[in-house]
């Protein structure tokens, strides 16, 4: 009888997790993740594919047909099978982002996607594989309402770092300071914060945690932290360029140091 050697493989040395989700919200430096993440080529291609809270939304991004003869359940399936292949990019890994907005109407279709399971996690499993949860947020959410609002305005949302426009979703428009606005959105990003962590808390979740704060001091030491947390080689992120700049500027700091004066926020 003839042995095959077969090589040793450390348990270290492999992948811990088949996939990822980015729990976040806008102006989180979610953007600037999913594009370290992808550059590696070896961590998927992350990216919001379930982003608009519409079944016909999700057909039209994957540039699916429409066939309304077939059970739901049928249709979520060829749709998480687009997202999957997308996410992954012939990585082995699969990456999303999903953005706290269209969080509650993801959930609801995995539950008809995936009806034998008794929770959200399970179904994410069953549709994914083992998952790490990663929450990205923003800690001084008086700079990250600002920086919505005056996107809102300007129509611009990302850049690359030597300015190009990489987004942009209005016509230029000067930006005019708007209290009331900030304030909702102020508002609105602790609520998706505390919706998260109430989330991760019921599903028994201990999601790995990054700050936008510390992503933007530090994307590649940010990008190997997370590599390492799904068991892939650090070295992935060796030669990488940060894909997206930062828009920030004194309109920004005086938008957001007028409000906090107004508002008696520290």
């Amino acid at each position: 009888m003839k042995f095959v050697r077969i090589p040793f493989v450390s348990e270290a040395a492999m992948p811990k997790f088949d996939s990822y989700v980015i729990c976040t919200s806008p102006r989180s430096g979610s953007t600037l993740l999913c594009k370290l993440l992808a550059a590696t080529g070896i961590s998927g291609n992350p990216g919001s594919y379930f982003h608009r809270p519409s079944i016909a939304e999700w057909l039209a991004y994957f540039e699916l047909a429409a066939d309304a003869s077939k059970p739901e359940a049928d249709i979520l399936a060829t749709i998480f099978r687009a997202a999957i292949a997308k996410g992954s990019r012939d990585t082995g890994m699969f990456g999303l982002r999903l953005q706290r907005h269209s969080f509650d109407f993801f959930v609801q279709k995995l539950a008809v996607l995936h009806p034998e399971r008794s929770s959200d996690l399970q179904r994410i499993e069953a549709a994914f594989g083992r998952t790490l949860f990663l929450h990205l947020t923003r800690l001084d959410k008086v700079e990250q309402a600002v920086s919505l609002v005056k996107a809102e305005q300007t129509g611009l949302w990302h850049a690359a770092p030597d300015g190009t426009e990489l987004e942009r979703t209005a016509p230029p428009s000067a930006p005019v300071y708007n209290s009331d606005e900030i304030r909702t959105w102020y508002e609105r990003f602790a609520a998706y914060d505390q919706a998260w962590n109430d989330w991760f808390e019921m599903q028994g979740i201990e999601p790995f945690r990054i700050a936008y704060e510390a992503l933007s001091a530090d994307p590649l030491g940010s990008l190997r932290k997370v590599l390492s947390r799904l068991g892939l080689k650090c070295e992935g992120a060796s030669g990488i360029t940060p894909g997206v700049g930062k828009l920030a500027d004194t309109t920004n700091q005086e938008w957001a140091t007028r409000f906090r004066l107004e508002h008696n926020i520290a």
